[in-house]
């Protein structure tokens, strides 16, 4: 069982966990072992409360698919079983990121002082701008 709160938990035969050959550098070590871990999870076939299943398919992660399954990459560690617990870890705390609800945002306005901060900002750029023209005479005083 993984467990996410007091009273939600994954059972582990939801969770396919399979072992892969990790990329990148390594060696023969990384050559040879299959120490990397692809984990999925369904969200859809899942035992999880139905508010859960639809807070995590709502959200923008580029780990869900359209269809609704949690894919992870576990590789960073040297062994299978670190690796295994890494993934197990995060889809943990993408369940629970969803379990708490988010404050509703209460919209505000600019105080008096910050608009009349922002209005002498932008007087006082003006006139900077306005100094860096050419001093001198215009090119209608030749004629």
């Amino acid at each position: 069982m993984l467990q996410i709160s007091d009273n939600i938990s994954i059972p582990l035969h939801e969770i396919e966990i399979h072992a892969i050959r990790a990329q990148g550098a390594g060696g023969q070590n990384v050559n040879k072992v299959s120490s990397a871990v692809h984990l999925r999870f369904n969200i859809n076939t899942s035992s999880l409360p139905d508010f859960v299943k639809e807070r995590l398919l709502k959200l923008k992660d580029h780990r869900i698919t359209g269809e609704g399954v949690i894919v992870m990459k576990a590789q960073q560690h040297r062994t299978q079983g670190k690796n295994r617990a890494e993934a197990l870890i995060r889809l943990r705390d993408l369940v629970r990121s969803v379990l708490s609800t988010p404050k509703k945002r209460k919209p505000t306005r600019p105080t008096r002082n910050a608009r009349k901060k922002r209005l002498q900002h932008k007087i006082n750029r003006g006139r900077i701008k306005t100094l860096r023209k050419k001093v001198g005479r215009s090119a209608r005083d030749w004629d």
